[in-house]
């Protein structure tokens, strides 16, 4: 009797312990802010997050820097995503005031019309060199 009631706490503690697991969204849907400014660097920003294992779906505007992922948990998660788009040389927004800076040798490697650190490059973008130039 007593190694029948012994075989069936066990069970019963590898039940409920196995319950209490995580699941794991096999399409979970997150987003986040990486820093770019132009289509190719939508092309890189996207590129990266799709080669990371589980990732289905990937898509960053230009107008609001928001990437917007479809993944499988089970495969992969956020941070490596973000690992490799900091490998590319973007930057990720986290809050008003955290980021993760990607690597200077990274960052340099980009295109010179992508350097979203340097304010002359992305004014240049948003056109407002044009127009300084169109009124003098």
């Amino acid at each position: 009797m007593k190694k029948i009631i012994l075989v069936f706490s066990l069970f019963l503690i590898g039940f409920s312990v196995q319950s209490q697991e995580v699941k794991k969204n096999k399409n979970a849907k997150t987003s986040f802010k990486v820093d770019g400014i132009c289509g190719m660097c939508k092309n890189r920003i996207e590129t990266a997050a799709l080669k990371t294992k589980g990732v289905k779906f990937a898509v960053w505007s230009v107008e609001t820097h928001q990437l917007s992922l479809i993944m499988d948990e089970r495969k992969s998660d956020v941070a490596t995503v973000q690992k490799n788009i900091l490998a590319v040389g973007h930057d990720i927004l986290l809050e008003e005031d955290k980021k993760l800076v990607a690597a200077t040798e990274a960052y340099n490697s980009v295109h010179p019309c992508c350097k979203y650190r340097e304010d002359e490059i992305v004014k240049e973008h948003n056109g407002e060199l044009k127009k300084k130039k169109k009124t003098n």
